[in-house]
């Protein structure tokens, strides 16, 4: 056991070596961090009533002044506090949304490229199906048909968003089993279960986990887009305070700052996850570590 914590020490060490030495990645994680630690504190500094029309106390529409960082929205509300309030539903949703995504990619993947017959083509045949159908129109129709809660956005979301991770860890899938090991493997009486979770599902995680990060950045744009169409999760987001702008003619009355900041939030958070992604990607594919 001490042995193979070592190696497991070892390997995240030269995992973090490498990772650090792209700065665009550092910076990316960096800004992770940031936005998931203040979302996860937001309950220990504002009030859940910040979001209720009622609870605002300031001039509506206010520019940015010392008493509203950010300036206020239509009910004089603080747009700093929506702000961070908002943060935890749009995380929430991108997070649970990639994460469905990735569990269903992942497991269609790999069947579809273990199984060579029937099975891998039907499966095969579904995932062209899904990738031909608009995502963001079929999920702006499942959000409607399902209603607005958190649990169909994040449903909305995921089930049209795998099948390009499918396809990805198919054809990683087809690379993996055709390697001399494996056929040594099934030959010495290893199953189906086996091969897949022995060998394949190991050797596709780091590709897995670089992709999952760019699907974050992916859902929390679609769950923004969701919003501002007017399907939400009945809570406050970066997408619904966008709409809010939109719907008090923000833009017409000169209150930049209730379209800007959140549009700035989401900007940042979706190109930190890509900056994170891309870093992933180069260090955990041995054909691209010479690339910084």
């Amino acid at each position: 056991m001490s042995v193979t914590w070592t190696r497991r020490k070892r390997s995240l060490q030269r995992f973090w070596d490498d990772f650090r030495h792209h700065r665009t990645g550092v910076v990316g994680l960096a800004i992770l961090v940031l936005a998931v630690v203040l979302a996860l504190v937001a309950p220990l500094f504002i009030d859940s009533g910040v979001t209720n029309v009622v609870s605002g106390t300031g001039e509506k529409m206010a520019p940015p002044s010392w008493d509203a960082p950010l300036g206020t929205d239509e009910s004089g509300r603080s747009v700093l506090l929506m702000i961070w309030w908002g943060s935890r539903t749009s995380l929430l949703i991108g997070f649970l949304a990639a994460l469905l995504s990735m569990v269903i990619g992942t497991v269609l993947g790999i069947v579809a490229g273990h199984f060579r017959g029937w099975i891998g083509a039907i499966v095969l045949r579904i995932t062209d199906w899904f990738l031909v159908l608009p995502s963001l129109v079929t999920a702006l129709v499942l959000a409607a048909i399902l209603g607005g809660s958190t649990a169909t956005i994040v449903v909305a979301i995921g089930v049209t968003s795998w099948p390009s991770t499918a396809r990805l860890l198919r054809a990683q899938t087809l690379a993996v089993e055709a390697r001399p090991y494996i056929e040594r493997s099934t030959a010495l009486g290893g199953g189906h279960w086996h091969i897949a979770t022995r060998h394949v599902l190991p050797n596709v995680a780091p590709l897995l986990l670089a992709s999952t990060t760019l699907e974050v950045a992916s859902a929390i744009v679609t769950e923004s887009t969701l919003a501002f169409l007017g399907i939400s999760a009945n809570k406050t987001s970066w997408g619904t305070m966008l709409r809010g702008s939109y719907d008090w003619g923000a833009a017409t009355s000169g209150a930049w700052w209730y379209i800007l900041v959140p549009g700035l939030c989401i900007v940042a958070v979706v190109m930190a996850f890509t900056l994170c992604g891309r870093a992933l990607e180069t260090v955990l594919n041995p054909r691209l570590r010479g690339a910084r």
